[in-house]
């Protein structure tokens, strides 16, 4: 579980960037949006396919 100190003084929406910053350098959001529908093996086969050809070019 992800947790963000805030100090005395400081903003809550410095502290939710923090926050967010943290989830994203973690990965959490990207999990969390994979798995938010199934996605049927041959659906993931070519998703990967069209994401390797756009990393190759």
């Amino acid at each position: 579980m992800s947790t963000v100190k805030v100090r005395m003084g400081e903003s809550l929406d410095k502290a939710l960037r923090a926050l967010k910053k943290k989830l994203d350098k973690e990965g959490v959001m990207k999990a969390a949006k994979a798995h938010r529908f199934y996605d049927k093996p041959s659906v993931k086969e070519r998703a990967k396919a069209k994401a390797a050809l756009k990393y190759k070019r």
